[in-house]
């Protein structure tokens, strides 16, 4: 049996009240499925049409399906594991705009449409002054956007009641202000006139947004057993963690038409969306980037394999709770709060999450979501933090390309591998010459935007512990950061 409207008993029908750029598994197993549960709890009484943003995609086959499909959900809750499914009937229908560009635009026309949703990846919200406004799909997102916006306000008479919230999921920083700012350009290359111009500022509200949700989607691997247990066929099982989180930066009014908090989902309307983006950059990525070198250094090869080791565990809570809250300056309870669902959810049974798929460009990493903590550790408490300052010597042992006697595949920009490979090859095992590496290091300015150098105490900490992990080993060496 293939699961279908016709097969599916529980099937209804919603109002179209939101259109979703992107039919990806992020978005099913996220913003479809809120859209899913404040139908069931919260009278929402909406559904969403989902537009293909590029050629080729899954409309077809979300058509095929009358929009349902099923959604596994699984992770940690309350310390225990969980793992539950439901099919997903929030989806109306889709719509190809490359092959029928006026039923596209056509939803401009319908007046329940309110929510424009979208994740077409970071690369996604671009301005390409190629696109024209014809009758022929435009290619990015934001002119197929600017597009539904004018045919809306030409269908309207400019009502300023009309007007469209639109709630970006891309995972780029004001991700809102920037698709914003290109709908505005797209105004002025088309001539679209000054009144259009007026419709969009005071009638619509473009959003800035954070999005937190580990997606694994189509289960490939464990496919036949997942379709056995279900007793159907479905070609759009998507599986997601049991956390989420949505911070929605906008006006208050926005919750009473979306109801989030009545549907008990983790999604919060705020005035300003940057010190909960700041929040899970330091905390939740800046404790994967800390924690690799140390915890791929010390024998492990996974982020459940580290949190549950005695050793390295408390190491990682240490970091967390006594160097990086610290720096932070929301409410301690909720920081702690965040800090304990992140660490909980790094001991999902369910996803093996590799410390080398982390390991991807570390050097940047630990600019942009460790080292802003260091810093202002330092600034706040005089004295440096332990550590994270092992971590970043851990670091610079991690590129030197072993672990042992085995080689460490290591991922970076080219300029980075150069580095160290120069330094490593030059560096004589003694005090000195670990300290020449070390500064090299720290006074590569254009991955640190700065001479770290200059940041008092550290070039010697960090040779201390490069030292100690380098003679003694990592597992020693930890001991006196402890």
């Amino acid at each position: 049996m293939k699961l279908n409207k016709e097969g599916y008993k529980n099937y209804k029908k919603y109002p179209e009240r939101i259109i979703q750029f992107g039919e990806g598994n992020f978005l099913r197993a996220f913003v479809d499925w809120q859209v899913n549960e404040m139908n069931k709890k919260a009278d929402f009484n909406g559904s969403v049409v989902v537009v293909q943003p590029l050629p080729n995609g899954l409309i077809d086959m979300l058509n095929a399906q009358d929009g349902l499909y099923t959604l596994y959900l699984q992770g940690v809750k309350d310390g225990n594991p969980i793992k539950v499914h439901e099919v997903m009937n929030s989806i109306s229908r889709g719509i190809n705009p490359y092959s029928n560009y006026e039923e596209y635009l056509k939803l401009a026309e319908q007046p329940e449409i309110r929510f424009v949703i979208s994740n077409t990846t970071e690369a996604g919200i671009a301005f390409d002054e190629n696109d024209k406004l014809e009758n022929i799909c435009p290619n990015s997102y934001p002119a197929k956007l600017a597009a539904l916006l004018y045919r809306r306000f030409k269908a309207f008479n400019g009502a300023k009641d009309k007007g469209l919230v639109i709630i970006p999921c891309e995972l780029i920083d004001r991700n809102g202000e920037k698709l914003e700012k290109i709908i505005f350009q797209y105004a002025e290359l088309w001539n679209l006139g000054d009144e259009f111009v007026t419709w969009l500022k005071e009638a619509n509200t473009f959003c800035c947004t954070l999005v937190d949700r580990i997606v694994p989607g189509y289960p490939r691997d464990t496919i036949d057993e997942v379709l056995k247990e279900l007793g159907y066929e479905d070609n759009l099982v998507d599986v997601g963690e049991y956390f989420h989180l949505w911070v929605i930066e906008g006006p208050e009014w926005i919750g009473n038409e979306l109801p989030f908090a009545k549907a008990g989902l983790n999604t919060k309307i705020v005035k300003d969306v940057t010190p909960y983006r700041t929040r899970k950059v330091r905390i939740l990525n800046g404790a994967h980037t800390a924690l690799v070198p140390v915890a791929y250094l010390y024998g492990l090869d996974t982020v459940g394999e580290s949190v549950a080791d005695e050793v390295i565990g408390k190491y990682l809570h240490e970091v967390v709770y006594e160097e990086i809250i610290p720096t932070l300056d929301l409410p301690k309870e909720e920081l702690e709060y965040f800090a304990g669902a992140v660490l909980e959810r790094f001991t999902n049974p369910f996803v093996k999450h590799y410390l080398m798929s982390i390991a991807l460009n570390s050097m940047s990493k630990f600019e942009t979501r460790d080292l802003p903590s260091l810093l202002e550790y330092k600034k706040r408490k005089g004295v440096l933090p332990k550590k994270l300052v092992f971590s970043l010597a851990a670091l610079i042992k991690f590129y030197k390309g072993k672990r042992g006697n085995e080689n460490i595949k290591l991922a970076d920009n080219e300029d980075i591998l150069e580095l160290y490979s120069d330094l490593w090859s030059k560096c004589d095992g003694t005090d000195a010459g670990y300290k020449t590496l070390v500064t090299s290091v720290l006074g590569y300015e254009k991955n640190w935007k700065m001479d770290l150098n200059k940041v008092e105490g550290l070039t010697e900490a960090v040779t201390e512990n490069l030292i100690k992990i380098e003679k003694e080993g990592i597992a020693e060496a930890l001991k006196t950061v402890m």
